[in-house]
């Protein structure tokens, strides 16, 4: 009678994926301790060379984050596929990955990635050590000192419970950037330049997708020929702040919509007297004011750091000078006037 194989190292001899090439799927926690056993990233795990399947992408405006590079990918499993839809993130197939690495000058400060497990989206940040050699789980990391130009940074790393903060849609934790108006730009892929949407629908992993041109697509902030001044501004808005100021958002309670395409003055702002006038306010009165863009809320709330009245609230420790600068410059150009709505008090 020939002996029984060991379970495990049955397993380890055929498919349980324990010495396989492939990236490997979780669809329920634990995670994998180290981001290597992900096996997102080939080689030497720094230079980030993406796994069979896993693929690149960028945004046409991207979020503000302490001035860090960001690179960006995305991981389905064999077969599966995201649902096109034109206005909210793309739908995943559960087992789905996204992946966020954070870096300054080279120096990888952390991978996060966007679970899609069978209970919902889950955030897991990876914080990597000094050599560079691998990134480990860490559900409350501590800040972390960079230096970026000039700036000396306490560069901090949410935690997963801060991750639902700026991911929550209706109380669930959903994607931000995988949208329609975000990834539909041309992207340099090692097999030549091609526009985003088309190649998600032609590897694979996007189905019901138009034609770009029919897709909506917002203009980059930094690239005067993109888009005019407004829509390079409220792409930006839309990018840094539209996942909580929206009406299933955590900040719908507001009335401040800052979507690209939301199209009412006072929803984005003008003449918009806010829900809550306290410290965060600076003693101004509307959240935004045509022309005026030192009487405007929304704009002394970017332009601090201080607790309470810097908005993102969380994800930055510095004041992005040149994004703070673009938005004045839109509003400085805004025609308009506010009627004071306690005139007839």
């Amino acid at each position: 009678m020939k002996r029984a194989v060991p379970a495990l190292a049955a397993c380890l001899l055929s498919s349980c994926g324990y010495f396989s090439k492939d990236v490997r799927p979780v669809l329920d926690e634990p995670f994998p301790k180290k981001l290597s056993e992900w096996r997102l990233f080939v080689g030497d795990l720094k230079q980030l060379r993406p796994n069979a399947g896993v693929v690149p992408y960028d945004l046409n405006t991207p979020l503000f984050s302490d001035y860090a590079d960001k690179s960006r990918y995305v991981w389905m499993p064999k077969g599966a596929a995201a649902r096109y839809r034109p206005t909210e993130a793309f739908e995943f197939p559960p087992g789905a990955v996204l992946a966020k690495t954070f870096s300054y000058s080279g120096r990888i400060v952390e991978t996060r990635l966007l679970v899609n497990t069978r209970k919902g989206w889950v955030g897991v940040p990876y914080v990597w050590n000094d050599r560079q050699t691998d990134a480990t789980l860490e559900i409350a990391p501590d800040p972390v000192t960079v230096h970026w130009k000039n700036l000396t940074i306490q560069y901090i790393i949410p935690n997963t419970n801060q991750c639902k903060s700026c991911h929550d849609r209706s109380k669930t934790v959903v994607p931000i950037g995988p949208k329609a108006r975000h990834l539909n730009k041309t992207y340099a892929y090692s097999t030549g330049p091609e526009n985003q949407l088309e190649h998600w629908t032609k590897i694979g992993y996007l189905t019901g997708a138009p034609y770009p041109a029919s897709a909506p697509r917002n203009a980059a902030w930094d690239n005067p020929s993109s888009g005019t001044l407004e829509q390079r501004a409220r792409a930006y808005l839309d990018a840094n702040c539209s996942h909580c100021h929206n009406p299933q958002g955590p900040a719908d309670n507001t009335g401040l919509y800052l979507t690209a395409d939301q199209p009412d003055p006072l929803r984005i702002g003008f003449c918009k007297v806010p829900v809550a006038a306290g410290h965060g306010s600076g003693d101004l009165r509307f959240d935004m004011v045509h022309g005026k863009p030192d009487e405007s809320i929304l704009i002394h709330r970017m332009d601090s750091v201080e607790p309470k009245v810097m908005m993102p609230e969380i994800g930055r420790s510095t004041v992005h000078r040149e994004g703070v600068e673009l938005i004045r410059a839109w509003v400085k150009g805004v025609r308009g006037d506010c009627v004071n709505p306690r005139a007839n008090d």
